[in-house]
């Protein structure tokens, strides 16, 4: 499964890179989404590259993710965390467990480089060190 996280904001951005991130629900900045690569996916991440980190998160990284930050629609329901965590990785959608398909993250404690690409910075491809990036921004 792949982690997305924005990390630039909305101002000085083209329409299209605007409608890509909205598409992939990626509104706000330092917010995450967990999906299931597809070849559609696959062409957006890499047009919007410049915009996002991104990789492949690791299934104790994405439990903290829910328990910490998931949001339920519907508050007065209770949510199943390993049930959820079970069939997402298996391709189901996140309402169908009550949980918003998308993650609110602070700014990551140490800070980060904004402007750069992976080596140095933020920005690009993080493949598996993603998950020291998500546990910092929990």
């Amino acid at each position: 499964m792949k982690c997305l996280i924005r990390i630039r904001g909305k101002v000085g951005i083209d329409k299209d890179m605007e409608e890509t991130l909205d598409r992939l629900r990626l509104m706000k900045k330092y917010s995450c989404v967990v999906l299931n690569p597809s070849k559609e996916s696959a062409g957006m991440i890499k047009k919007v590259r410049n915009f996002i980190a991104f990789g492949d998160i690791d299934n104790e990284t994405f439990k903290e993710l829910l328990e910490k930050r998931g949001q339920a629609i519907d508050k007065k329901e209770k949510n199943d965390v390993a049930k959820a965590i079970e069939a997402v990785s298996k391709g189901k959608k996140f309402e169908e467990f009550n949980l918003k398909p998308f993650f609110r993250l602070h700014p990551p404690r140490k800070g980060i480089k904004t402007k750069l690409h992976f080596p140095q910075g933020v920005l690009g491809d993080h493949k598996d060190k993603i998950n020291e990036l998500v546990r910092r921004m929990l």
